[in-house]
């Protein structure tokens, strides 16, 4: 998948990754689609309420990799839901503890 960066701080903290940041970048990288992510370490689940339409990825706990899909609309199934097969891009935005927030 194609990855771009909400700033360039993010660009760099993640050109600089080790560890399960690098792990996960590489994961996603090498990925078709988002789809591929959900079987992959890391557990990519959806954000909702004030964080919906991201998504995150476990990294050095309690920490998350915060990414959002890219589409120009976001490719969505019959039934509503983003599809993850057609998505082939995601935006950094950037690695946080969001949880008690």
């Amino acid at each position: 998948m194609d990855i771009v960066f909400a700033n360039n701080k993010i660009r760099k903290a993640c050109r600089d990754a080790s560890g399960k940041l690098k792990r996960r970048l590489d994961d996603i990288s090498a990925s078709a689609n988002m789809s591929v992510l959900l079987m992959l370490p890391g557990r990519l689940h959806a954000l909702r309420d004030n964080r919906a339409g991201q998504w995150a990825m476990d990294l050095d706990h309690p920490l998350r990799l915060i990414l959002e899909p890219i589409g120009n609309p976001l490719p969505l199934s019959k039934d509503g839901w983003l599809d993850l097969e057609k998505v082939t891009a995601v935006k950094i935005i950037k690695t946080e503890d969001y949880h008690g927030k």
